[in-house]
């Protein structure tokens, strides 16, 4: 059985018109575990407002999950979470929605 682990995460709360703060969960883990599980565990019991973007079941909608991690853009899916502090933040460049949430579809997609 592995070790379990703490990690403190700082994640940007708030919408374009308001202003911006991060707010900190810590969230016990076990080797293997990813942002991803730790944002929708956050969501689960801690924080139901909490806004992450993901679509895991749904190939056609795969990457959903993208975001700033520790300063650079990658998969919470695919990030492992690791002890200390990790900063989740959204995309720049992007117009926000709200927390981590940003509209990430090409223009003439947008309906």
């Amino acid at each position: 059985m592995s070790e379990r682990q703490t990690t403190r995460l700082k994640i940007r709360r708030g919408s374009a018109e308001g202003p911006a703060r991060h707010q900190v969960f810590d969230f016990e883990f076990e080797d293997g575990q990813s942002v991803l599980d730790a944002l929708r565990w956050i969501r689960g019991n801690r924080d139901a407002t909490l806004a992450v973007r993901y679509s895991c079941i749904n190939a056609n909608a795969c990457k959903e999950c993208v975001m700033r991690i520790d300063g650079r853009t990658g998969y919470a899916c695919t990030t492992p979470l690791k002890p200390g502090v990790m900063v989740l933040d959204p995309l720049p460049n992007k117009r926000l929605i709200r927390d981590l949430v940003t509209d990430t579809l090409p223009p003439d997609e947008r309906l």
